[in-house]
């Protein structure tokens, strides 16, 4: 029972607190007087009922009630129940000032002298009570009320008395009436559950007043602890809001602030940090505007304000779709109906009163929803005294799946939850409706989601439910209480309201306290029970099906490799480790691990080797990476046994548990977490405590019925709860003991386990700190405990545990104040004695010190142990010659940008990262390894380039993948493309990492040549370094030092006096054999025939000679070739050849740079060279390279001339001058020497010495290549493009022909065009009237055209101004200098072979290729190029003058060779080539190649690269042009700069004399195997293999190739991008072909598998040539295979070559008509010599080519895929060598066909087809879909035709002939009659043939 009243008061306004600001209240009686014992009396009333202030008022309101809530400091709520109303009060005084809070009415007329008008004050009745009877107290009080104002004859002490004496049960649903002693009667009706809230209708008018979203928002927020703040101008409505709330958020229950109506006074509590329910009057509205963090409701205005800065976390989705769907079906039924055609008459919502215990079940439904299944996670630490309860929150939302969600997550952390928590977590307690809704209901509402109709029905079950708690009895006996009258406030002469008799009321009080002491107790009995738990989560939540027939395969998966590994079978294991790992990801796998391990370790098989230790690690570390720092899934806590019960002995005595290997994770610095465990564990053991006991009391019974299921902890502890009070007192003593025990040896056990844990293996690593810091645990853990003990233990450890030792101690102190605080936390909470707390904070320090001493002795042993089963070190395959000088260092190659070898876009196990070792030879670095992934285990990766290729090398540190370290590692970059980016291992120390550095950088940049591999090979290295080597052969060395000498001392003088130099006769030079090569030592292998060694090789200085006339012969035989000059004596030297070879820089005295013998014009003595040199940078003046032998124009090269030259040069010569100074005099005789230049050419006999160009248009129209006038581009446009102007015409590009348009890219044309220079080139009509660019070719024809064009650039051509009367033409353009080449190249390495990977490597590597602007490059080089080449086949001389003549010069004139002469494109020719303009006329290959120290700060430049990659273009371009393939390129490409030959060392043949390379005695030459010379190398590959040979060789005589180089027709080439990791760059020929292919075929014969042909061949790992070679290359291997079975001579491939070509020339010549393989064989092609793509790439892309290279044995290729993306299918490639299979063409060419009816005339190309019997037509030569078909079944007959209308204009009317067919005529024209009447043979011969 409690009383219904406990407080009655009386309050009323204080006049004597009158002054400033508002008025005062003041209690004026109050009863009883004494406070109860049991409730003191609540301060600060006054306040409460004047909210909005003390006023007083002009006139009487009418009474007012409402109830306030106050709260104590026990945060027990009192409802005070305000019924106000006014009394007239007598102004003492005339109001003279009024005050401000008074209101208008005071401020009418303030001056005036009237008496003011009568003021009221308000009184108000206020009653206190605990129990919210709201409707009781309106009563009540308006009872006392009418007594008073009526003047009742009733004493008001009395009902007063009455009030307060009045007793009620709390509970119970029982009904009872009472009476206050004035003839009233009242039913209180009391709830039938108290914990159930009583709303009445609060919660219905709630969302009447602010909609479902609103107050779902407050809702939300509310429950995560925001702040709300209700207004209203009703304080009655305020109440009720608030009461609303609540009433919703059950069953949780607010714990925060709770004021729903808040004094004017107390505004300022607003702004306090913690949450609050608060309701505020609405004129307060401005007041909180400033409130930045509050959520406002506005109750009349419906509205609910959220800041901004506020985010409120809503309800996890589907529930708050269900939620809002419920509630509008219970508040706006009509909605469901509102579309319905017949509406029902019977629906409407219910009463207020019920519709809001409906919306009350939508809320109870939700929370049993959300809170499904929370008493699984309840652990119970302590059943006595007092059951101790936590929430194991991570697994809740684990096994909910809601760990990401804000919302539950907010809720669980939040004070009404751990209410919650304490309140109902007790297993023996009354349970209630929602406790029921929970245990029983779930799995009904999951089975009703969605269906609205039985959703509604459950809600309104439990709203009857709710409805029958608060109205038990629906017939309420009737009221009866008395009202005053109407408007009787309203009396003018009211009395005040009486001053009460104390006396009276006390002792009405005091006689019914006489009366309840001495009343028998009302003993409620409270039903009490064990609380139902509902069904486990795992049952409620069905999994998503997909996942678990995916996961069983895992599991099975994860169950095998953990076998594997107990069984020992390692290699097993490792095949399924990378997939364990992956299904790692899943829960269901951790788990599986989990249970697996665990298993094992009950089998007591804890103690691991050292791999099986390897591999448990790996995957519990695997398991926990995926671990939040929650581990809502329970997985680090099922491991936490486990790490430490496996591990391994290190040494006797000393074991390595697998805790020290899996510290990395943020779980085990998570506090909360250690709490979970330790509550988790102490819960098992307090279980165990008590079912020991039973069982050894119940054994007997309980051995009947067995199978019972155990109990849970909870069903224990209400069944030890409910015998607690029969117990007696030394049996309770015993349990509270025993439990307390065991929790603290859980707390000790924690302790050594978190040391465990937290203590790193290497304690002198401060490590703890990584993760979320221990420093801020107190944040992490929303403990409410303080830290009592350990806050002053923990000062004082640190300064008395005695740590000296200062390296371990700051882990130490971090991990013993974590310990300690945990303990501290957890020990507090479940009631641990004080002592034993103590005594644990003594231990603490000392268990972490004894493990900090054993983990020493662990680190110390582990560091001994062997690694583990690191893959053994493979030793990689070294050239004769190259060592060691390193010995392998033990690495991990990781993958870089390229993706192919890490499994990107193509797929496929990664082969990198590779485990191996790094070695360091003389001549390469080489990494040899295995993949780490065991799927490709089995395969090695190599991977290696030059030492001289090394262009930068830098320190980086990698992050390997299982190592959580960095490792130091290395990244160096080759220009042959290649990266090696290696991590040290850590068995390598980081000394030895310096050592292979310094050695490196030894190696890379010798002092001097002399260091690099190709002097020293086959030295030893240590010799290596010494420079000097002692004279084997003194003539060598005489005759270098002379040479020098000499040199020296001549190149200061002007003028040398020619010597008479006689060689010997060619006949006599024949027979005498020596070195081929003007710049290498060789060793011709001796199988070389004589033959070979005619009068080709070099003129032999015959020993009377003296040693100063040098000799090179390879030029001298290519000059002959030309014409260009003979060697035969000077005396009967013939007078009318134009050029001579001069011998004036024989001594290297003019020019140090240039050969020793060079080609100038015959009239040129050699003392004007002497003086013309000095006009040109490095001396090097204009001389002949190369002759056009149809036009008779050369090609001459020099480096760029000095200012004063230029000057000299090219000012008119008219102005008079003094005196012939020494300019004028030397510029006169440039100018002689060009003059003698064009003086050379044939056209230059007539007098003017003009070339009007018009002697020689027939030879030049005649041509074969200019056939067809209208697609000859035009010269001047070329022209122009190359020196930067824009071209304007569409028609200057020729479409067929061998022309590629060169348009200037815009990078480079920077400036406008010359008018005048361009005028006189091209014609002044180009730049005329006609825009187009096509003038008519006659005119074009007859302009001047200068004889010589001097191409400079245009830098140094500044202001030089054309002179119509000299007969050359300055071109000045504009080209790139070195350094730009090497920015450029700089940027291409990093585009093809990327440092690091990118999110999107197509479009990075696109982007940064154009950025690198080498393809840019490459279009200037060959458009300037293809310029020169036009102007030497009209005729005209050109000379390239550029840089210092070495460069670019170098380039553009050895592309000019080979596009003009195809001599040079074959084999030998390009070797000559190369000798002669890059070696003789000194390219510096060893400056440009950074070859030696002195060159290290200049950086490598590819210049000859370039030209390399020029040459690569036009081979794409014209593959039947070249004799050598695409692989001798890249092999040039790789060799030139690897230094492994001395052919490309130093910078001048003058240089390679003085070391003595170019001649060599000898007997040298036999001795020693090794190549010096590149060529010789090349020459003996090619005798064995023809892998340098281009089978689609088929040259055109006389054929001048002119490339497209516009960058869309540019490739970039794969040389660049690809690799094989099989074996290495292939280009070190001994070291690929060494490999056995397949040594494992015969194994494989006894396993009766079948045999599959397939062969998986990976892009980026294979050499691809060799595995998949192409069709001939296969078949010539196959010939040769056959031969050697047979026991048959063996004949070399070339002449198998060779001679099947033979044959299948004569066999076409029989047949006469052609097989498709001699198409490709003869050079019929003329018509389509330039290649879309077709040839046979060496790397293997296959071919659909069909050679019958023998009648009888015709086999056929399949095509394999080229690489990736890389080129359109083969199929269309070939499409012009169509196999006879596929298509037969046995006659095919071009007509004109007359369309359809109204159709034009149109050419086709048409295809006569024997075998199909038909006539195909497509739209084009190139085209492969049949556009159409005429059957010749249907052809009646072929006749002779006329033109018709729109039939073309040029042909001859005899070419046209018609095709009748049954169908309609065809109408056919062909180019000429010829071919007209072979076409209509053609067809006859087919019809007849039918």
């Amino acid at each position: 029972m409690a009383r219904l009243a406990d407080y009655f008061v009386l309050v009323g306004y204080d006049p004597g607190k009158r002054g400033s600001g508002d008025g005062q209240g003041q209690i004026l009686q109050r009863f009883p007087e004494k406070d109860w014992e049991d409730n003191p009396f609540p301060q600060g009333i006054e306040l409460f009922c004047q909210p909005s202030g003390w006023q007083l008022f002009p006139e009487r309101n009418p009474p007012t009630f409402f109830v306030a809530v106050l709260t104590d400091i026990n945060s027990e709520r009192h409802y005070c129940a305000c019924f106000t109303f006014w009394e007239a009060v007598e102004s003492p005084q005339p109001q003279s000032h009024p005050r401000n809070g008074e209101g208008e009415e005071g401020e009418e007329e303030p001056s005036s002298p009237v008496q003011p008008a009568q003021l009221f004050a308000p009184k108000s009745l206020v009653l206190v009570s605990r129990l919210d009877h709201a409707e009781v107290f309106r009563n009540s009080l308006g009872l006392i009320y009418t007594i008073y104002v009526d003047g009742l004859s009733v004493s008001l002490e009395n009902v007063i008395g009455n009030l307060l004496t009045c007793t009620i049960p709390i509970t119970g649903g029982a009904q009872r009436t009472i009476s206050l002693g004035a003839g009233d009667r009242q039913v209180i009706q009391t709830p039938i559950n108290d914990s159930l809230p009583v709303s009445s209708c609060s919660v219905a008018l709630l969302f009447r007043q602010l909609g479902i979203t609103n107050v779902l928002f407050l809702f939300c927020a509310a429950l995560t602890e925001h702040k709300i703040l209700f207004l209203s101008s009703s304080y009655q409505r305020l109440t009720d809001a608030c009461r609303a709330l609540l009433a919703l958020m059950f069953p949780l229950k607010y714990s925060f602030t709770y004021v729903p109506i808040l004094p004017a006074q107390l505004l300022e509590v607003l702004s306090t940090p913690t949450p609050f329910i608060i309701g505020v009057h609405s004129i307060f509205q401005s007041e909180t505007q400033e409130l930045l963090d509050v959520v406002i409701a506005d109750l009349d205005g419906g509205t609910v304000n959220v800041p901004e800065c506020v985010h409120i976390s809503l309800l996890p989705e589907p529930l708050l779709q269900q939620t809002r769907e419920a509630l509008s079906m219970v508040l706006d039924p009509e909605l469901e109906v509102a579309d319905l055609a017949f509406l029902p008459s019977t629906i409407s919502a219910s009463s207020l009163k019920m519709q809001d215990k409906e919306i009350r079940a939508v809320f109870l439904r939700l929370f049993a929803q959300l809170l499904q299944g929370y008493r699984w996670c309840l652990h119970i630490i302590r059943i006595h005294p007092e059951p101790v309860i936590r929430f194991h929150k991570a697994a809740f939302l684990g096994q909910r799946g809601l760990t990401e969600d804000d919302f539950l997550t907010k809720v669980l952390e939040g004070m009404a939850f751990a209410g919650f928590v304490t309140e109902r977590g007790a297993p023996y307690r009354p349970i209630d409706l929602f406790d029921e809704l929970v245990a029983y209901e779930v799995k009904r509402m999951r089975a009703e989601e969605g269906n609205k109709q039985k959703i509604l029905r459950h809600i309104k079950e439990l709203a009857e439910k709710l409805y029958k708690n608060e109205n038990p009895y629906p017939a309420v006996t009737m009221h009866k209480v008395q009202k005053p009258t109407e408007g009787c406030h309203l009396r003018l002469h009211q009395k005040p309201f009486p001053r009460l008799d104390e006396g009276t009321v006390q002792w009405i009080i005091d006689q019914a306290t006489a009366k309840l002491q001495t009343a028998p107790p009302a003993v409620k009995a409270e039903k009490k029970c064990m609380v139902p738990s509902g069904p486990p989560i795992a049952a409620i939540l069905e999994r998503n099906g997909n996942a678990l027939a995916n996961s069983a395969r895992r599991l099975e998966v994860v169950r095998n490799c953990i076998s594997y590994v107990f069984e020992n079978k390692m290699l097993e294991a490792k095949k399924l480790f990378p997939a364990v790992l992956r299904a790692m990801k899943g829960r269901a796998a951790r788990h599986c691990l989990t249970q697996e391990l665990n298993l094992h370790v009950q089998q007591n098989r804890a103690v691991l080797d050292h791999q099986q230790f390897d591999f448990v690690i790996r995957m519990m570390n695997c398991c926990l990476q995926d671990c939040t720092a929650m581990d809502e899934h329970g997985i680090a806590a099922a491991l936490l046994p486990l790490v430490t019960a496996f591990c391994r002995k290190l040494s006797p005595g000393i074991t390595q548990f697998a805790y020290s290997c899996v510290q990395e994770h943020v779980v085990w610095t998570n506090i909360q977490f250690w709490e979970a465990m330790f509550y988790c564990d102490v819960q098992n053991h307090i279980r165990a405590l008590y079912l020991d006991s039973n069982e050894e009391n119940h054994a007997e019974e309980e051995s009947t019925e067995e199978p019972q299921e155990a109990k849970s902890a909870l069903e224990i502890a209400s069944e030890q709860l409910r015998l607690w009070p029969t117990m007696s007192r030394e049996k309770q003593q015993e349990l509270i003991q025993k439990e307390e025990s065991t929790v603290f040896s859980q707390a000790i056990h924690y302790a050594n386990r978190m040391s465990y844990l937290l203590l790193p293996l290497d304690t002198s690593k401060n490590r703890l700190l990584r993760s979320s810091g221990l420093g801020d645990v107190e944040s992490v853990s929303n403990s409410f405990v303080t830290n009592s003990i350990a806050g002053s233990v923990a000062e004082s450890y640190d300064t008395e545990s005695g740590f000296e030792d200062a390296e371990s101690s700051d882990v130490a102190n971090y991990v013993v104040r974590f310990i300690n605080r945990f303990v501290d936390k957890v020990c507090t909470e479940s009631g641990v004695t004080n002592e034993h707390l103590k005594g644990l904070h003594v231990m603490i320090p000392d268990i972490v010190q004894m493990h900090i001493e054993t983990l020493d002795a662990v680190h110390r042993e582990s560091k001994r142990l062997p690694p583990i089963q690191k893959p053994k070190l493979l030793r990689p395959n070294l050239l004769v010659g190259e060592e060691c000088v390193m010995e392998g260092l033990r690495v991990c190659l990781m993958p870089d940008g390229r993706e192919e070898a890490a499994g990107g876009s193509i797929g496929g196990p990664p082969l990198l990262p590779a485990e191996g070792a790094i070695f360091l030879t003389t001549y390469r670095i080489i990494f040899k390894g295995t993949p780490t992934d065991p799927l490709v285990g089995e395969q090695v990766v190599i991977r290696s380039f030059p030492i001289a290729s090394l262009t930068k090398e830098k320190k980086i540190s990698i992050q390997a993948q299982a190592d959580p370290f960095l490792q130091e590692g290395l990244q160096l970059r080759s220009c042959t493309f290649q990266l090696l980016k290696i991590a040290f291992d850590e068995e390598v120390a980081s000394d030895s990492a310096e050592i292979f550095r310094k050695h490196l950088h030894k190696l890379r940049y010798p002092q001097h040549v002399r260091g690099t591999f190709a002097f020293t090979v086959g030295q030893s290295p240590k010799q290596a370094m010494q420079p000097k080597a002692k004279e084997k052969n003194p003539s060598l060395r005489t005759l270098s030092k002379n040479l020098v000498k000499n040199a020296k001392k001549t190149i200061g003088r002007q003028y040398v006096t020619r010597k008479k130099y006689t060689p010997p006769a060619w006949e006599q030079r024949g027979s005498q054999h020596f070195p081929e090569d003007n710049e290498d030592e060789i060793s011709v292998s001796e199988d070389m025939d004589r033959s070979t060694l005619t009068p080709s090789t070099t003129m032999r200085p015959s020993d009377k000679m003296t040693n100063a006339h040098v000799v090179e012969r390879a030029c001298c035989r290519d000059y002959q070739r030309l014409g260009l000059g003979t060697l035969s004596s000077s005396l009967t030297r013939s007078k009318n050849e134009p050029f001579r070879i001069s011998t004036v820089n024989r001594m290297y005295a003019i020019c140090r740079s240039y050969p020793g013998l060079l080609i100038v014009p015959q009239s040129i003595p050699d003392n004007t060279i002497q003086r013309i040199s000095r006009c040109y940078r490095q001396n090097r003046f204009p001389v002949v390279c190369w002759r056009n032998s149809r036009t008779k124009a050369v090609l001459l090269r020099s480096g760029g001339l000095h200012g004063k030259g230029v000057v000299g040069l090219f000012k008119s010569q008219n102005a008079p001058t003094a005196g012939p100074s020494q300019t004028d005099s030397t510029s006169l005789e440039q100018e002689k020497y060009l003059q003698a230049v064009i003086n050379s050419m044939p056209h230059y006999s007539d007098a003017s010495g003009r070339n009007t160009l018009s002697g020689f248009t027939s030879a030049h129209m005649s041509s074969a290549d200019f056939s067809d006038k209208r697609q000859q581009p035009k010269l001047g446009s070329l022209m122009k493009q190359v020196m930067g102007g824009k071209d304007e015409g569409p028609g200057t590009f020729s479409r067929g022909g061998k022309w590629g348009s060169i348009r200037a890219s815009g990078r480079m044309s920077s400036y406008a065009l010359n008018v005048e220079i361009g005028s006189r080139l091209a014609g002044k009509d180009l730049l005329g009237a006609q825009h187009n660019g096509t003038p008519a070719e006659t005119t074009f024809l007859r302009q001047h055209r200068a004889s010589l064009y001097i191409i400079g650039d245009k830098s140094q051509l500044k202001g030089v101004k054309p002179d119509p009367l000299q007969h050359w033409e300055v071109v000045p353009i504009e080209v790139f200098d070195v350094r730009q080449v090497k920015a450029s190249f700089k940027k291409l390495m990093k585009a093809c072979v990327p440092g690091c990977p990118s999110s999107d490597p197509s479009v990075a590597y696109l982007r940064s290729l154009e950025e690198s602007e080498w393809l840019s490059q490459i279009h200037k080089i060959l458009q300037i190029s293809v310029l020169v080449v036009e102007l030497l086949d009209t005729g005209s001389s050109v000379l390239v003058s550029l840089e210092d003549g070495w460069d670019i010069t170098t380039q553009v004139v050895s592309l000019v060779q080979l596009l003009s002469d195809r001599y040079y494109r074959t084999l030998e020719g390009f070797r000559l080539l190369v000798e002669k303009e890059w070696l003789s006329f000194g390219h510096r290959f060893s400056h440009r190649g950074a070859q030696t120290l002195a060159g290290q700060s200049s950086g490598f430049a590819p210049i000859f690269l370039q030209f390399l990659d020029c040459v690569h273009q036009i081979h794409l371009q014209f593959p039947m042009e070249f004799e050598f393939s695409q692989y001798y390129l890249k092999f040039l490409s790789y060799h030139y700069i690897s230094n492994r030959f001395r052919t490309f060392l130093l910078d001048s043949d003058y240089e390679r004399i003085e070391l003595g390379l170019l001649y060599e005695e000898k007997g040298e030459r036999k001795s020693q195997q090794v190549h010096k010379s590149i060529w010789d190398y090349i020459d003996r590959i090619n005798r064995k293999t023809p892998v340098f040979f281009n089978y689609m060789f088929a040259p055109e005589d006389g054929e001048v190739l002119r490339p497209y180089s516009n960058i869309s027709n540019l490739k970039v080439w794969d040389y660049y991008t690809e690799e094989t990791l099989s074996e290495g760059p292939s280009y070190d020929w001994e070291l690929t072909q060494g490999q056995p292919e397949h040594v494992e075929e015969p194994d494989r014969q006894d396993t009766g598998a079948p045999q599959s042909k397939r062969r998986i061949i990976w892009p980026c790992y294979d050499n691809r040539s060799r595995v998949e070679p192409d069709a001939i290359s296969r078949l010539l291997q196959e010939l040769h295979n056959l031969k050697t079975e047979l026991g048959h001579v063996q004949e070399r491939w070339k002449e198998t070559w060779d001679g099947v070509k033979a044959s299948q020339r004569t066999e076409a010549r029989q047949e006469g008509s052609r097989t498709p393989s001699s198409l490709l064989m003869s050079s019929g092609l003329s018509h389509h010599r330039r290649s879309l793509g077709v040839y046979l790439q060496e790397s293997g892309v296959g071919s659909t080519l069909n050679l019958s290279l023998d009648s009888d044995t015709s086999s056929t290729s399949t095509p394999s895929s080229g690489k990736p993306g890389g080129r359109r299918s083969t199929s269309t490639l070939y499409s012009q060598f169509q196999t006879s299979e596929s298509e037969n063409r046995s006659y095919e060419g071009s007509l004109y066909k007359k369309g359809a009816f109204m159709k034009p005339w149109k050419p086709r190309w048409f295809v006569l087809d024997k075998t199909k019997h038909q006539l195909r037509y497509y739209d084009s030569r190139m085209d492969t879909e049949c556009k159409g078909v005429i059957d010749l079944a249907e052809v009646e007959s072929i006749t002779p035709g006329t033109p018709t209308m729109g039939a073309p204009k040029t042909v001859d009317e005899k070419a046209f002939f018609d095709l009748k067919t049954t169908k309609r005529v065809y109408n056919f024209c062909a180019q000429d009659v010829q071919l007209a009447q072979q076409w209509i043979d053609r067809i006859q011969s087919c019809l007849s043939d039918a």
